[in-house]
Formats: C-alpha cells, structure tokens, sequence
C-alpha cells in the first residue's frame, strides 16, 4: 500500500508541476462505504495537503452498516451529497467496496457518476490524446456520443457491458491500430492505457484531482468548476430508467430449452418487429442486444450476462416518449410467455 499510494501521489504532484501539496487549501471528502478505500484520505489527500475532515465510512466493515459501497446506489450517492453539502467540500469522492469503480460530487452537490463521469474522463483522456476512441459498455446514452464526438473530437465505441469485454475490446482496438486511451463503463469501471489497463478507481479519481492541481498550479483555481466545466454540454434524458424483465425457467415455453436461448429468440423477435416499424431505426453499429432509436430517444434490451433475465433500458426526453418506447417493446415480448413483464408494465402503467 506505501508503494501503491505513494505512486498516486507522485502522479498529482507531477500534473501541478511538482509542487509538495498542490492540493494545499482544498477541502474534499471520501465516502468509502466500509469498503477498501478508506485509505485514500489518509494516505493520498492529506499528503498532498487537502483537509479531508468529514470523510465517512473510512473503517472497512464487511456488513457495510451504513449503505451499499457502489457509485451506482441511490442511498450511497445521496451520503457523499450530503458529505459535501453538510461540509461545504470543494469536492466528494466515493468508491466501491474493492475501489475498481469511483464517482465524485462537485461542489454544489452534482453528481459525477454513471454517463457525467465518462464525459468528465473522456474530456481529460482527448486533450491528452486527441482524437483518440473511448470504449464504453452498452447502455452509455445518445447524448454521450454527441458530446465524445461533436463537442470533443474523439470517437465513442460502445460495446459489450462488463468491464473486462470494455477493457478487451479497447485492447483489441489498440492491436488493431485505431488508438484508444479509455475504457469505461456506466458502472464506474474506468481502465486507461497509460496505467495498464487496470480497472483501479483511486486511479480514475487521480485523474480528477490532477485537473484540480494544474488548474491552481496556472492561477486558473476555481476549484471543482474546473471539472464541471468539462461536461458542460452534455445532453441528459429526462426519464432514464433500467427493468429487468425475468425469465421463467419453469415455464412449459421453455421447451426444455436454456433460458439462453430463449432470451435470443425473444431479442430476434424483437429485431424484426422494429424493422418494420418506421418510428423506429435500428443502431446501425450494435454489439450487444437490440438497441433501437425513437421518439428523441432510444432503448436497448439486451440478455443478462449470467441471469436469466432481459434488462430492458430506456432513455427518452419526456415520459410520453419513454412510455411509446416501452410499448413498442411489450408488443414484441407479449408473444413470450414465459417472460415476466411485470416491470415494463408497471412503468407503463398498463
């Protein structure tokens, strides 16, 4: 852990030009669930000269008491909120229970996770590295791509979820000649290129506190500002919603077959229902699931990767579109028995 952290804390110095304590006068907070990443406080902030009075949940604690160590929770989200508004921090930092995934809150209490943090990384990743693909999971939004691609001058490549089909596929990229700096997944899972490909979240946060230091070091200090700059401009959905819609392995339909191949058959269904709806267009580049546009927004139902279960994604501008989203979809898997719907009706109120 000496040599790890102390690593870390050689990477801030050396962005801000290598001052002892670039962070000198900064106040951020870390929310480490009970999990691993307690250490982060201690061992890299407070060398670097941050306070970090208010940091919580920093003792490791395998019954979690106080929420669920994960970037994506709502309650875990919420408590580092909470963290940097009570403390009035310059910045907030949470990691998951083995710290591989991370996220931040701003200042003013914006959330930096999910969609907003692959912004944030891949604005820091293309001035490095411009032009260079990000790699992201399957259910990044329409928006993320304009913003990669229009506002930054990368390219976005979404494929498979699960951080080590993002990691590899950034790899093969890399192999095949076309550059590629970041793999990324909504999840938190961030992997670079220049640390190995490892999928380390204090690494990723590192990357957000470099931005903090060389911002002050060049008398532009206008402390987390400087990273919700980098995302301005980001299109964000209204209505973004994820249902599991299960899959009886039970039930007579199933023909004794897996719930493997059912969940194909249900996605190949519902390919061809789309083709043939006009509203609706088809991802000309997809990797995974059947990923369709509509109604300013857009849907994916894909097959989980070990449950017997199809998570349905929906990302629309208002609840009207999301819902004629949704009802596209029911149309299809309505011709399948054996599959719960019980959560798309729910939210379609049907």
């Amino acid at each position: 852990m000496t040599v790890y952290t102390s690593g870390l804390v050689a990477a801030v110095r050396k962005a801000s030009g290598n001052i002892e304590k670039p962070l000198d006068g900064f106040h951020i907070v870390v929310d480490a669930g009970n999990g691993a990443g307690g250490f982060f406080a201690g061992k890299v902030l407070e060398p670097l000269g941050a306070a970090t009075s208010g940091s919580q949940f920093l003792e490791p604690d395998g019954l979690f008491p106080n929420h669920i160590p994960n970037p994506e929770d709502k309650v875990a989200m919420e408590a580092i909120t909470q963290a940097v508004l009570d403390n009035k921090a310059d910045l907030g930092i949470i990691f998951d229970t083995d710290v591989d995934r991370s996220a931040a809150v701003d200042s003013t209490g914006l959330e930096l996770n999910r969609n907003r943090l692959i912004a944030l990384m891949s604005a820091i990743v293309l001035e490095e590295h411009p032009g260079t693909t990000i790699v992201t999971d399957s259910v990044t939004s329409d928006g993320l791509t304009t913003f990669i691609e229009k506002k930054l001058g990368g390219k976005h490549h979404r494929f498979k979820r699960g951080y080590r089909n993002v990691i590899d596929e950034a790899i093969r990229l890399n192999s095949a000649g076309e550059e590629s700096h970041l793999a990324i997944e909504t999840s938190g899972h961030g992997a670079l290129k220049e640390n190995h490909w490892l999928d380390d979240g204090a690494y990723l946060m590192v990357k957000l506190l470099n931005k903090l230091a060389s911002a002050r070091a060049s008398g532009a200090d206008g402390g987390s500002k400087v990273l919700t700059d980098l995302v301005e401009g980001l299109q964000e959905p209204t209505v973004a919603v994820e249902l599991r819609l299960k899959i009886d392995q039970n039930h007579a339909d199933l023909k004794g077959g897996s719930f493997r191949e059912y969940g194909e058959a249900v996605l190949k269904h519902l390919e061809n229902i789309t083709d043939s709806d006009p509203k609706l267009q088809k991802a000309p580049v997809n990797y995974e699931g059947v990923r369709v546009s509509g109604y300013g927004g857009w849907f994916l139902l894909r097959l989980s990767l070990h449950d017997p279960v199809l998570p349905l994604n929906i990302e629309a501008p208002s609840n009207d579109h999301a819902v004629k989203l949704g009802l596209a979809v029911l149309a299809a898997v309505n011709d399948f028995p054996a599959l719960d719907t019980s959560a798309l009706d729910k939210f379609l109120d049907v």
